[in-house]
């Protein structure tokens, strides 16, 4: 099946390198100029990947990745930017996106990133309590997590995660009760790019927290190790 990509930056030359770059590789590719139609197109086209320029004409690169996350559109994202702020990196990793990258960029790079993101969540999708019963899992608690499904469920409901909450989750559940440091985290998850920046690490763990806690404030799963890093534990009394 053609995977869709759907292309936002409203540079018609970017648009353009893109578009026949992803066409060659065998994408289907739909294309916006703003941040108010890209949004559009992402909630009515349903693509399977969004490339997302930070500076947009209507609605700017953050508000259009903000707004999807908040209307439970879990699309991977890849942000585009002039800009090379570690502020404008981390912000846009805050609020959702996949994957980052400033311009000028090679195509080829770009389509690796595509690719290697499609990859690694590329599985048929299940409908919510439907997996078959044989199916693989890891169970901590209420939470199940589904490798080969790209799935997380807290009490039977399917949780609605990114690709790289899923694989934060999925890295701290593999290795529950070991203390994992940020940089750790970082390599495992982001292996490349964000060398040192753990703050990502941070927003992405408060992002699993909100989901799967009873009290985000108070985590029983995901603890903090003050100095170190943090740990995937089995809540006490269960």
């Amino acid at each position: 099946m053609v995977k869709k990509v759907l292309v936002v930056d409203d540079e018609q030359s970017i648009v353009t390198l893109l578009q026949y770059n992803l066409q060659q590789s065998g994408y289907e590719v739909i294309t916006a100029m703003d941040g108010e139609e890209g949004k559009n197109l992402a909630l009515s086209e349903n693509p399977d990947f969004i490339i997302l320029d930070l500076m947009l004409p209507k609605l700017d690169g953050i508000d259009v990745c903000k707004q999807l996350r908040q209307q439970k559109v879990s699309t991977p994202i890849l942000m585009l930017t002039a800009k090379d702020e570690e502020f404008d990196k981390v912000l846009g990793l805050e609020l959702g996106a996949d994957d980052y990258m400033t311009k000028p960029f090679s195509p080829r790079e770009v389509i690796a990133r595509v690719k290697a993101i499609l990859r690694r969540i590329q599985v048929q999708p299940a409908m919510p309590g439907q997996l078959p019963a044989d199916t693989e899992y890891i169970k901590i608690s209420s939470l199940k997590i589904f490798p080969e499904h790209y799935e997380a469920y807290f009490d039977e409901e399917l949780l609605e995660l990114t690709p790289k909450e899923f694989e934060l989750l999925l890295y701290l559940a593999k290795h529950k009760g070991r203390v994992l440091t940020r940089d750790q985290l970082l390599s495992a998850v982001w292996n490349y790019d964000f060398a040192g920046d753990t703050r990502i690490v941070d927003v992405h763990i408060s992002h699993l927290r909100e989901k799967i806690e009873q009290d985000s404030k108070k985590p029983t799963f995901i603890k903090t190790i003050r100095g170190l890093g943090y740990k995937m534990e089995e809540p006490k009394g269960e």
